[in-house]
């Protein structure tokens, strides 16, 4: 039957606009004011990202060089004020000063300043973005997106910004709250003293900022359960992404839950088993990492604390100078993957590690389509997974080349360091402040580039999908 066009003031008319899919594509699509406003100020989403944390960078650069930022006389050159700066927004926690000695508390302001926008700006930033890509993408695109995070409202960013803050804040209170009882009754500290330490380390926690107000970082509480858990719960939930985390706290069924979701959750679950297992395998024995914490018991609490804070957190409670090469290797490759999209971790990411190793058993098995949860992935998708990888090891190799052409380090130490920067981990062999001014200069260029960088390549590869109208035809050249 031929679809016959009416008058806008018709009774047919009124009808048709009452057509459920009708309502559906409305819905889907974003009034053309709003559209309008948001492609002027968003024309280039990726770029204003990258151009905003340039900014917080270079403005917690100026606030770091003040004289009343240190705790000694003078003031902080620009290298190291430069390097703290991006450590702390890229939520790294590298450092080539000893953060307690060398801040004041002004500087330490500043710190959980930078690193609470970091955490929160690449949360809202890839949330942001997710919105903006949706948004451009095609009518069905859309609906399988909203399909995906469980509602058709693609539109209220104010919604979004209050969620990521309201649950942010949320998880850091009880953290800090947690921490200064355990600082004030467990270790003595004047109760001023334990809420300020609390506050800094929740934020720097949940944040995966990796900064602790100790020489040793955390080394001294390796086997404190009570001190460790709630930052490991902290860090942990700021891994997993605000996407993963408000479908959590909507308290749907396994079921219920989006592919995203569970395919998070499950790598996540990998992970946590392999990562703690790792460094108790490795490092069982050695008694300059494990064994400076006594017994099995906080041997155990070291370990597992070492193979969950390695996806990004930065925390460290053994000497990874001292480890076995086996424990450094392994940990490069954690630091490499990282957290959960839309989360304060940096790396490539569990999903894009989920999504090849679920193409590459697909193609073993011979399969056609690589499947997960009833769900087909599309070749987009696969693709786009595989391009994020291959432009970070390109990264991370070109990385360690120039570092080791810069300084005279060891291989395996120069590429912890790197992957440490570019995955935004934090974690050292305890080389960053004894490298020379150039190579700090590189590190601090990886660990802006590996915190905004798979952010905006993952946003400008979905923006970029286009449908040719013809195709080539298939070949087939020889692989392996």
């Amino acid at each position: 039957m031929p679809l016959i066009k009416s008058n806008p003031g018709s009774d047919n008319g009124s009808r048709s606009a009452g057509n459920p899919l009708e309502r559906l594509a409305k819905a889907a699509k974003p009034d053309a004011a709003k559209l309008a406003t948001s492609g002027r100020i968003l024309s280039h989403p990726a770029r204003t990202v990258t151009l905003g944390f340039l900014l917080a960078t270079l403005v917690g650069t100026a606030l770091l060089m003040l004289p009343i930022a240190t705790s000694g006389p003078g003031g902080t050159g620009f290298r190291i004020a430069l390097f703290t700066s991006t450590s702390a927004i890229s939520v790294t926690g590298l450092g080539v000063v000893d953060t307690a000695g060398h801040w004041s508390g002004f500087g330490e302001s500043v710190l959980m300043g930078l690193m609470q926008l970091g955490g929160l700006g690449i949360m809202t930033a890839t949330s942001l973005l997710g919105l903006v890509v949706a948004r451009r993408l095609g009518l069905r695109s859309r609906l399988l997106v909203a399909a995906e995070t469980g509602t058709l409202d693609l539109g209220t960013i104010r919604r979004l910004l209050y969620n990521v803050l309201r649950i942010s804040l949320l998880i850091e209170a009880i953290t800090w709250l947690a921490l200064s009882l355990r600082l004030a009754l467990g270790y003595d500290e004047p109760l001023g003293r334990a809420v300020y330490l609390g506050l800094f380390h929740s934020i720097s926690a949940y944040n995966n900022g990796g900064f602790a107000l100790w020489p040793d970082s955390l080394v001294r509480f390796g086997a404190d359960v009570w001190l460790l858990a709630p930052i490991t719960i902290a860090f942990v939930l700021g891994a997993l992404g605000f996407p993963v985390l408000l479908e959590l706290l909507r308290g749907r069924g396994p079921s219920g839950l989006s592919v995203h979701t569970r395919l998070t959750l499950l790598a996540f679950g990998v992970l946590a088993i392999a990562g703690p297992a790792l460094v108790l395998f490795g490092e069982w024995n050695n008694q300059l990492s494990l064994g400076i914490h006594g017994g099995a018991g906080s041997r155990l609490t070291a370990g597992i604390f070492s193979g969950l804070t390695a996806g990004s957190a930065g925390f460290n409670v053994i000497d990874y100078g001292a480890v076995n090469p086996v424990t450094l290797l392994g940990t490069d490759l954690l630091m490499f993957i990282g957290g959960g999209s839309g989360g304060t971790a940096g790396g490539i990411k569990v999903g894009t590690v989920a999504v090849l190793a679920l193409a590459v058993i697909s193609e073993v098995r011979g399969d056609d389509d690589t499947e997960v949860f009833g769900r087909r992935l599309t070749t987009t998708t696969i693709r786009q997974a595989l391009t994020v990888t291959v432009l970070a090891t390109a990264g991370v190799l070109l990385g360690t080349f120039a570092l080791l052409a810069l300084s005279p380090v060891e291989f395996d130490a120069g590429l912890f360091e790197v992957v440490s920067a570019f995955s935004s981990s934090g974690l050292s062999t305890g080389i960053t402040g004894s490298l020379p001014a150039p190579a700090q200069y590189l590190l601090s260029a990886l660990m802006f580039i590996g915190r905004v960088g798979p952010v905006t390549a993952a946003t400008a590869l979905a923006l970029r999908q286009s449908r040719k109208l013809y195709r080539y035809p298939e070949t087939r050249p020889l692989v392996g």
